[in-house]
């Protein structure tokens, strides 16, 4: 049977159902589109991963775009401090306790007669490196403990439950109380030592869960068929599919830690004088609330604006990662 001419105007497709289906030119076209086309439902158009759709997302987000921008400016600051502040945050002169703003001293003098400004700007380098660090550490041995747990389940899996129970029983501040009291040290490292010792569990039982979730997948269950041994499965295809909720909740943690570590020290178990720090800051500033409100407002302000960035940050990427709301 000879070949019939394609008419342009009267394209036939098949329906797949033994029918056909009359299509008009640009129908018919459609079906012909070279890869790569304008709405890039070529053959060669690659499918955009989760990472990609969720940095897409975050980059039409306000709120992303707000709180990043504040965290950045936060980062330089404490790397260096000495590009908006000038002096040292340790030189204080009593004849100038409680004085309000004045020239080099926007933000006024605190009751030792240290410069205001100065220091909050300075105190930005131990909150953002106890919260950096404690977030690092919490998340990297949490998600190793709860990984390995999820996926090999057993005995190991029950052990690691109960212990997370056990620490999950501890109150934050009244450990911090405990174990703090007896540390001499005037770093930030036994600080974060103690985040990290109370914090793990949280982050292990999320990666238990997302394990556990995830090796159950066609995709885990076709690669152990084919022969693939346990680390190339856990590290291929489980982690980079479960760690997600981890990185949600790690950036919204390290908010708090921030936070813990102001609280700790001003209940003076947690960083001590001569470091500079907000919570150390806000201690000294509370009994000259009401001669000189200054002092505690600018730190205590800072404070609450970190806070707040990295809570927006991580409920912005906890948005733009959950697949129930695309």
């Amino acid at each position: 049977m000879p070949e019939q001419p394609f008419e342009p105007d009267g394209a036939i497709a098949g329906t797949g159902m033994g029918g056909a289906m009359d299509l008009a030119a640009s129908e018919a076209r459609t079906l012909e589109r070279p890869p790569g086309g304008p709405l890039g439902t070529g053959p060669s158009q690659k499918p955009r991963s989760l990472w990609s759709d969720a940095w897409r997302d975050l980059r039409r987000n306000p709120v992303f775009i707000v709180s990043a921008l504040v965290i950045l400016f936060l980062f330089v600051i404490s790397l260096w401090p000495s590009l908006i502040a000038s002096g040292s945050p340790l030189k204080c002169d009593l004849a100038k306790s409680q004085d309000g703003a004045g020239p080099g001293a926007p933000f006024g003098y605190d009751g030792q007669g240290c410069n205001v400004y100065t220091r909050t700007v300075y105190g930005a380098r131990t909150s953002v490196t106890v919260g950096v660090c404690a977030t690092l550490g919490v998340a990297l041995l949490g998600s190793v403990l709860g990984g390995l747990a999820g996926f090999f389940g057993g005995f190991w899996d029950s052990v690691l439950s109960r212990l997370t129970d056990v620490f999950f029983a501890i109150p934050v501040v009244l450990g911090g109380l405990v174990l703090l009291s007896v540390v001499t040290s005037n770093t930030v490292w036994p600080v974060i030592g103690f985040m990290v010792l109370l914090g793990w569990p949280q982050i292990s039982r999320i990666a238990r869960g997302s394990v556990i979730t995830a090796k159950q997948n066609d995709y885990v269950q076709a690669a152990r068929a084919l022969g693939a041994s346990n680390s190339r499965i856990l590290l291929r295809h489980i982690a980079p599919n479960a760690v997600a909720p981890v990185i949600v909740v790690a950036t919204i943690a390290l908010g708090t830690y921030i936070a813990l570590e102001a609280t700790l020290s001003y209940l003076g178990v947690g960083l001590k004088p001569p470091s500079v720090s907000w919570g150390i800051d806000i201690s000294a500033a509370s009994p000259y609330i009401r001669n000189a409100p200054h002092a505690l407002l600018w730190s205590s302000g800072a404070l609450a604006l970190t806070v707040l960035a990295f809570i927006m940050l991580g409920d912005a990427v906890r948005d733009a990662l959950d697949p129930k709301l695309r």
